[in-house]
């Protein structure tokens, strides 16, 4: 009975939204036509009838590409990383420091300068254990001994242009679950009709859920070859609007993109991150290749909400406007009367 009364309501507020809380009440006086209209307007549009929920979800992604950089040929092992949730990250540029093994060597020079004081070759610049020995770095630098990985890490730029700047033609998969307890209802951003050979266009493929790398640094106005020397952070942004009444119903996602890091920044701009790769000579001793990686890290951000017709909800709306309308009319000769007095 409760259900069907709801049902019976909501239908009638539907057929009979323009004149909806426009009947004169006795002892009321109302606002003008045109602000009353706005008030239903507002609670057509904002659906203020409605009770609402936000969004549970989650994200899985999948990176296809491969890209050659001179003779070697990096496919998606090589150049995504596991990140965070809702995060990934593609590699495009890298420094190496190869053949390194566990032994005593002179620390770096390469933010150093003759008869720098011995204070200031200590952290951060360090890479290692200090021995406590001074050593001969060159025939003129002198920089302190340590016991580390050794050749320790050269200070350099990373190479212009970025080693890896054709990932811009990469495409990424983005799955996004999501779920409205409170309604128990669930949904994904893979719709039935989806096209497994699509790529997702504002105007022509709003709702494919792969996406070009260059093409959602190029919709935020940014270009991937200078983004890639140094890497940077992107936020992908995906927001669900749903409207759970059978009447009206649809709930699809919205995608929009923006950079999210300060690009104009000096201290330590872009984004990078060091690892290595392990491995052991024809002796058995052990050495590693370490890789300081620059790349784009990719934030999948999810909002949204979620709204069903609650008469509760509209019993409210509609109490507080009635308030709202009887507020006017008690104030409004007061503010008359205030005016007049000025203006004498």
């Amino acid at each position: 009975m409760i259900s069907f009364l709801k049902e019976r309501i909501y239908t009638t507020f539907h057929a009979n939204v323009s004149g909806f809380l426009t009947v004169p009440l006795r002892g009321v006086s109302y606002e003008s036509r045109t602000e009353r209209v706005g008030k239903n307007f507002a609670l057509v549009t904002n659906r203020l009838y409605q009770e609402k929920e936000s969004v549970i979800s989650s994200v899985h992604t999948k990176v296809k590409g491969v890209s050659q950089a001179g003779s070697r040929i990096w496919d998606t092992a090589e150049y995504t990383v596991p990140m965070q949730v809702n995060t990934f990250f593609v590699i495009t540029n890298i420094i190496t420091t190869e053949e390194q093994t566990q032994h005593i060597c002179p620390e770096v020079t390469g933010r150093l300068k003759p008869h720098m004081p011995i204070q200031q070759l200590l952290f951060p610049f360090c890479t290692g254990i200090q021995t406590g020995k001074c050593v001969q770095y060159n025939a003129t630098i002198k920089t302190c001994q340590v016991s580390a990985w050794c050749p320790v890490e050269s200070v350099k730029s990373p190479p212009v242009p970025a080693l890896l700047k054709s990932a811009e033609n990469f495409t990424v998969l983005i799955k996004n679950n999501i779920h409205f307890p409170k309604f128990n209802y669930t949904a994904n951003n893979i719709l039935p009709k989806f096209n497994i050979t699509c790529t997702f266009n504002k105007i022509t493929a709003p709702t494919c859920p792969i996406f070009r790398l260059g093409d959602i640094l190029q919709a935020t106005g940014e270009n991937f070859s200078d983004m890639a020397v140094q890497g940077g952070i992107m936020g992908i942004e995906i927001n669900w609007d749903c409207n759970l009444d059978k009447w009206f119903h649809h709930c699809s996602p919205k995608y929009s993109f923006r950079r999210l890091d300060d690009k104009t920044t000096k201290d330590y701009p872009g984004y990078n991150f060091r690892f290595a790769k392990y491995f052991k000579d024809a002796t058995g001793k052990e050495e590693r290749t370490l890789i300081k990686a620059y790349g784009i890290r990719f934030d999948i951000l999810v909002f949204g909400t979620a709204g069903k017709f609650d008469l509760i909800e509209l019993v409210v709306y509609i109490g507080s406007t009635l308030s709202y309308f009887g507020l006017v009319r008690d104030l409004f000769p007061v503010l008359m009367e205030m005016t007049l007095r000025t203006s004498h």
